[in-house]
């Protein structure tokens, strides 16, 4: 029997990137508690969200659904200086982190978990990337788009904060939302194939 997949996100940029590559899903995204708890590094951080997130949804279906049904969950950090940088509270705190971010290097840290009646795993993927200087000017002008608003680190690299963006090392894909490669393999794990 195939399993179909429940995505546990509201996000766009994970949607599309799963039907990018060919992978059916629906979207339940769940609501959990995202704040740090104790002394959590940020990869600590992101990879219990994740693995909440997916059994949180998990959790949420029936019996029934619980048999044809494996769950994706996803949750993206931003990591500098070993600080996590979630969602902007407001124009002062994006322009903060933007400014932090400025003229270097910081880790976009996403974590997948995959659930079914049978197993859970979860893998974070780190991606290093390095900004080029930003003006206050830049920051002010960035923020007025109202793209860093919803944004972990306050930019969205496949969007108007790409133009920050001197290089990356590591996966692309993984910085917008969702690391395809490693997604790919893991569902393939649970039987899930585009």
């Amino acid at each position: 029997m195939s399993k179909s997949l429940l995505l546990a996100s509201a996000s766009p940029r994970r949607t599309a990137l799963l039907s990018q590559i060919g992978i059916h899903h629906t979207v339940n995204p769940v609501d959990i508690d995202e704040s740090v708890k104790g002394q959590e590094t940020p990869h600590e951080q992101v990879v219990r969200l994740a693995a909440e997130k997916a059994s949180a949804a998990f959790a949420a279906l029936t019996a029934q659904a619980r048999e044809t049904t494996v769950v994706l969950a996803s949750d993206t950090l931003i990591s500098l200086d070993g600080v996590s940088l979630g969602k902007p509270r407001d124009a002062e705190d994006s322009a903060s982190m933007l400014r932090a971010m400025s003229n270097r290097e910081h880790d976009v840290l996403t974590a997948i978990s995959v659930k079914d009646d049978s197993q859970q795993q979860t893998q974070c993927i780190r991606t290093k990337v390095y900004f080029g200087t930003l003006t206050d000017e830049d920051i002010a002008a960035y923020w007025k788009t109202g793209e860093p608003a919803d944004k972990a680190g306050s930019y969205a690299i496949q969007g108007i904060g790409g133009q920050f963006v001197k290089s990356i090392e590591g996966s692309a894909s993984a910085v917008i939302g969702l690391p395809l490669y490693e997604t790919r393999m893991l569902l393939k794990e649970f039987g899930v194939e585009s």
